[in-house]
């Protein structure tokens, strides 16, 4: 009777998983172990500081007056109940397996090495960009409130692409002034953190409050104005879904409320980063499923209110779609305000650099642990506790793109590798369920796999609305990774060195 043949070498190094049981073991190791020290009310402040950004000062106008008229609240609400979905399936992995990584980590408990590497792979690049990007747009912010003050930079100074080389200076010192803090520990990160938080929370709520006083009733007819067909891009800029079946999205209309949803789903892009902090949470089982969901829905009824006032205040076709809050107080004789939110895109800015910088380092920590990377770069601080080597590098790598580099085209690369980790956590809440039942779950997202299968069609949705370019970008830096892997990671990693041990006896070096 002939024996069933062993399975691949390549394929099964490619699909071993690292057990939950040993990712938590790996966070007690003197030389690797992050200080705990957040609490359920830092990880929603975390979230809140990632998620408010550029996205409710500048896409609630934007949406509005491009796609679907004062109806953009609901796109809002459907962009939120998108990220909801996905945000239950993070809420039960990171319950279940509370180590820093987040996605990352996930796919190793349960799809496999490779895979864990790719997504891993992918969030360094969109965590990368994300905070090159946002410094770059927190640096012009900056520099308008110089303007109104008096004071100019010299032009080589400001990043501008309006000829001649310039480096942009504020937004290179802002990423590494920011490096530092986080090399000084969470709770020093944490702390700032809730100031620039309280500040900008602050700005958004005197939009709110003060834009009620200005609202017309007439501003809101019609609420979902008649639909229009729009013409479809071409080459490399349009959408992936237009160039495959011919199907180009319709602005306003019923429809126009979900193409303007997958427009206003990027200002929800972070709340993912709170599940990178697990490991350094004094109750992760129970905070992080508070933090990642309550930050989530604090963000959608804030954005949800501003999208209400500011198309109250003005006409949605008069909208500014550079800075549509600022405008709409300026349309109703309220100047003063503009500088108030000007304030308020700064502070919001400045806290979602510092936590998606938090949030690169600690996917790296974790991938240099597994050996996957070098490991030095899981090394934790003496004093600090942070992995400080990872931070250092990795910030002068972001401090270097955003004062060289045009990000505005690459910044999609953000959207497109946050929707694909979407995806991949989606579909380790099913396996994780089937493949190991027994684990303590304390929380545990409703109807698996309905859910998940719904998250995983939802970002699929959007990820097909993003242009063509921007999937050649993505599957460039994905076959580097791939390299990478097959050079060096594959070799290196503890879990594969551990089955070589293991096997060696019986001749399976």
């Amino acid at each position: 009777m002939s024996s069933m043949p062993e399975p691949n070498p390549l394929l099964r190094d490619l699909v071993r998983t690292k057990s939950v049981e040993q990712s938590i073991a790996d966070t007690t190791e003197p030389e690797h172990t992050l200080r705990r020290s957040l609490s359920a009310l830092d990880l929603t402040v975390f979230g809140v500081g990632v998620i408010i950004g550029t996205g409710i000062f500048v896409l609630t106008g934007t949406a509005a007056k491009n796609h679907a008229g004062p109806a953009v609240a609901l796109s809002f609400a459907a962009a939120g109940v998108v990220c909801a979905l996905a945000a239950l399936c993070y809420a039960e992995l990171a319950s279940t397996v509370p180590v820093a990584g987040s996605a990352y980590i996930f796919a190793y408990s349960t799809i496999g090495e490779l895979p864990a590497w790719i997504i891993g792979w992918d969030l360094v690049l969109e965590l990368a960009l994300g905070a090159a990007v946002v410094a770059v747009g927190w640096s012009g912010y900056v520099q308008s409130l110089l303007d109104s003050a008096g004071v100019s930079l010299p032009h080589a100074l400001t990043g501008a692409d309006t000829g001649g080389w310039s480096f942009n200076l504020l937004a290179t010192l802002l990423v590494l002034v920011l490096t530092g803090v986080i090399v000084a520990g969470m709770h020093l990160s944490a702390e700032i953190t809730r100031v620039i938080v309280a500040i900008k929370v602050t700005v958004v709520l005197i939009v709110i409050v003060a834009g009620l006083f200005f609202v017309k009733s007439d501003n809101y007819s019609p609420f979902i104005p008649p639909a229009v067909t729009v013409e479809g891009k071409s080459g490399g800029q349009s959408p992936l879904i237009q160039a495959m079946f011919g199907y180009t999205p319709t602005d306003f209309g019923v429809m126009g409320i979900f193409t303007a949803a997958a427009v206003v789903f990027f200002a929800f892009i972070g709340f993912d980063v709170v599940a990178t902090a697990a490991e350094e949470t004094r109750n992760p089982q129970r905070d992080v499923p508070r933090g990642i969901l309550g930050s989530l829905l604090i963000c959608t009824l804030l954005y949800m209110a501003v999208s209400v006032v500011v198309t109250g205040m003005q006409k949605y076709t008069e909208l500014s779609s550079d800075a549509p809050l600022s405008d709409a107080f300026k349309a109703v004789g309220q100047d003063a305000f503009a500088d108030i939110i000007n304030v308020g895109a700064v502070a919001g800015l400045t806290s979602v650099t510092m936590i998606l910088l938090l949030g690169q380092s600690r996917v790296f920590f974790a991938m240099s642990r597994d050996g996957l990377l070098p490991r030095t770069f899981s090394a934790v601080h003496p004093r600090f506790k942070t992995p400080s080597k990872a931070i250092l590098m990795l910030g002068l790598v972001v401090a270097v793109l955003a004062g060289l580099i045009p990000l505005e085209e690459l910044s999609e690369l953000v959207n497109i590798g946050t929707l694909f980790a979407f995806i991949v956590v989606s579909i380790g809440v099913v396996i994780l369920r089937r493949t190991r039942p027994d684990l303590p779950r304390s929380f545990r997202c409703p109807w698996v796999p309905v859910v998940p299968i719904l998250s995983v069609l939802a970002s699929l949705w959007l990820m097909i609305n993003l242009p063509v370019e921007t999937w050649w970008r993505f599957l460039i830096w994905m076959v580097i990774g791939m390299v990478v892997y097959f050079l060096y990671g594959r070799g290196h990693s503890r879990v594969g060195r551990a089955e070589r041990a293991g096997r060696a006896p019986r001749g399976q070096a």
